[in-house]
């Protein structure tokens, strides 16, 4: 018995193609990333990235403004390329 494989393969789904909204538990397609750092751990340059549906958008922007992290919402690809160790988790 390959316990790797049986504990990945049991109840495993292929991932999707579509990028999902970061908000936790919303699988909606997302069409907005909204940038954000943290400035007192992350360079001023940086940017992270979550993605959000058009439910979930200013939910997320006002989550990241109330702690002074938010810096913009753009529609999605409109960014420039990801940076190193971007963050795209549920939130």
């Amino acid at each position: 018995m390959d316990l790797l494989n049986s504990l990945g393969a049991e109840g495993a789904q292929p991932g999707s193609q579509t990028p999902e909204c970061s908000r936790k538990g919303c699988r909606s397609p997302a069409g907005w990333e909204v940038l954000w750092n943290n400035p007192k751990i992350h360079d001023p340059e940086r940017r992270k990235i979550w993605l959000a549906c058009d439910e979930h958008r200013a939910w997320l922007e006002n989550f990241l403004a109330q702690r002074l992290f938010w810096r913009s919402t753009e529609p999605m690809g409109s960014s420039a390329e990801p940076s190193v160790g971007e963050d795209r988790g549920d939130v």
